[in-house]
């Protein structure tokens, strides 16, 4: 008998949080003084922060060793320093990508006059004791997947030491994402903003046809695994094998999310 795909739902409401009086940090995984052995990450996917900085505060000089580090923008600027010597300031819509390795130290400060909100992204690197290497780069978003990660250079997308692929896309509201995930690996939906619905690989309508891909997404269809939900909102996460979804779709036209392809 052929194994259950393997679907693991983060709710948002469920995420662990972290707040300071100049930061909102919702810790998708276990972080900092918040553990769950059940949330100790997901594949090589340790750490999905999504922060809210207040103006003119961050993250002072601090160290990083053995993680890649990807942070994407998400609103206002963040400016970074490092022990490299790089120095860059990262807007809404850019990503940045910082291989801590043998040890880097960095500080990340809101530079700019309102909060800024970003998702920092830590996966752990192919081998350890690598050379840290740091680089950023604008990326413009469209409606359809736009590679932010490859696994080899590929404008304008950006690289880290594990073969993994990382995708953002900004949807039309009902718009339908078939998704380009290669089997076997692992998949991880994070939904930044806006409402998604989900088109399940093995559900069938009563009479026991295929789903429609083009079909739109009924909230109030019958679920076909009851670990799978019907809708994703904004802050939730999704993880999957990558067989077990066809595509999303947009319910709004506020979606904004993330896609991950982890070998």
């Amino acid at each position: 008998m052929a194994s259950m795909p393997l679907l693991r739902h983060r709710p948002a409401a469920e995420r662990f949080l972290s707040r300071r009086d100049w930061l909102e940090s919702w810790h998708s995984f276990s972080f900092g003084g918040h553990d769950d052995p059940a949330w100790r990450g997901f594949g090589p996917l340790r750490v999905i922060n999504d922060d809210q900085i207040a103006a003119g505060q961050g993250f002072g000089v601090h160290p990083h060793r053995d993680m890649d580090i990807i942070t994407v923008m998400v609103d206002g600027q963040l400016e970074h320093q490092d022990s490299l010597g790089s120095r860059g300031l990262l807007k809404a819509g850019d990503v940045q990508c910082m291989a801590a390795g043998t040890g880097i130290r960095h500080s990340e400060i809101n530079s700019g006059d309102r909060p800024c909100r970003l998702l920092q992204i830590w996966i752990e690197p192919a081998a350890l004791n690598l050379p840290p290497t740091y680089d950023q780069r604008s990326i413009s978003v469209g409606s359809t997947w736009t590679p932010l990660i490859e696994p080899q250079p590929r404008e304008p997308a950006l690289t880290v030491s594990r073969p993994i692929r990382l995708w953002r896309a900004r949807p039309l509201a009902g718009q339908i994402l078939p998704l380009p995930l290669t089997v076997p690996s692992l998949g991880w939906i994070q939904v930044i903003e806006g409402q998604l619905g989900l088109h399940r690989q093995r559900m069938t309508e009563g009479d026991g046809a295929p789903i429609n891909p083009e079909a739109p997404i009924n909230p109030e269809a019958p679920i076909a695994d009851p670990a799978l939900p019907t809708i994703l909102d904004q802050g939730d996460g999704l993880g999957f094998d990558a067989g077990a979804l066809q595509a999303v779709q947009a319910i709004d036209r506020q979606a904004d999310l993330l896609l991950f392809e982890l070998a």
